[in-house]
């Protein structure tokens, strides 16, 4: 049968885009956010600490590398855990982001691309205006966290 109307697999043309993102968790049980600086798509919305997992690189290597250069931490990559999963319709790619959760680093978190830091308790994360991938998480990391 004929169709004029787009199916889900011919709108599939996007581009995959894999992102590795860390929920720092403190000794308090806040959770470390960055404010997106000016000059950035989305600037002004708070994310969770990462970015684009390289090729031949694991999503647990992109954390180490990502944390180390965005925030100058050095993190236990044996000691991230999975802790939920975003999936991303962006205008032009898709944004498939694994959020692992880590309570073991060593240094102090800074911002080191002129971005933002805050500690905020999980069950307040929703009081900021995030970017859209990361919304839909937030009640899911106040639940498990």
């Amino acid at each position: 049968m004929a169709t004029t109307e787009a199916s889900p697999i011919a709108t599939a043309e996007k581009r995959l885009l894999v992102v590795a993102a860390c929920a720092l968790v403190d000794v308090d049980g806040r959770v470390l956010i960055a404010q997106r600086p000016e000059g950035k798509a989305m600037a002004g919305l708070w994310e969770f600490p990462g970015g684009k997992v390289e090729p031949g690189e694991s999503p647990e290597e992109t954390l180490g590398r990502e944390l180390r250069e965005e925030l100058g931490v050095e993190i236990c990559v044996q000691c991230l855990w999975p802790l939920i999963f975003a999936s991303h319709g962006y205008e032009s790619f898709h944004l498939l982001m694994p959020l692992y959760a880590c309570r073991k680093w060593t240094g102090l978190p800074e911002g080191r691309e002129g971005q933002t830091l805050r500690w905020v308790k999980p069950d307040k994360l929703s009081d900021y205006p995030f970017v859209p991938a990361d919304k839909p998480l937030l009640s899911a990391i106040a639940e498990r966290l």
